[in-house]
């Protein structure tokens, strides 16, 4: 009796746990991006693991906004007397503002890659260090 308990509750965990995989993947998507921005020692590398991370937060915000069963927010009378579960609109707009300045967060640290490299001729960051001290000597 005590091993089919243990065994139910086994199973309504796990099926919790699978019933958020949004959320996982979007966990797991925020610590491959954190990794690559800080182990990483390229800098375009690390732009693309900022840009990784960025889009984990757009997938949770996005997720958190999901209603199940909701509905388009479009306001008309037969909709509003049947009670219709309404999608939250304000996480996707925001999410939309957030995507554009993802982008052009990404094309100006791209060009200044651009920029780094024209002046260092590297884009490692262990390398622009080191000709940084060898300059101030």
């Amino acid at each position: 009796m005590e091993e089919r308990k243990q065994i139910e509750m086994m199973e309504c965990l796990f099926t919790k746990i699978l019933a958020k995989y949004n959320y996982w993947i979007s966990v797991i998507l925020m610590l491959i991006g954190l990794y690559a921005i800080i182990a990483k020692d390229n800098l375009i590398k690390k732009i693309i693991g900022l840009n990784i991370f960025q889009t984990a937060i757009f997938l949770f915000f996005i997720s958190l906004g999901a209603i199940k069963g909701g509905t388009a927010p479009i306001v008309s009378e037969e909709i509003v007397s049947k009670g219709y579960v309404y999608v939250n609109p304000l996480p996707h707009v925001l999410i939309l503002t957030a995507i554009v300045v993802a982008v052009a967060t990404a094309a100006v640290a791209f060009s200044l890659i651009i920029r780094i490299n024209e002046e260092y001729g590297t884009i490692e960051e262990s390398e622009i260090f080191e000709k940084l001290k060898e300059s101030e000597k």
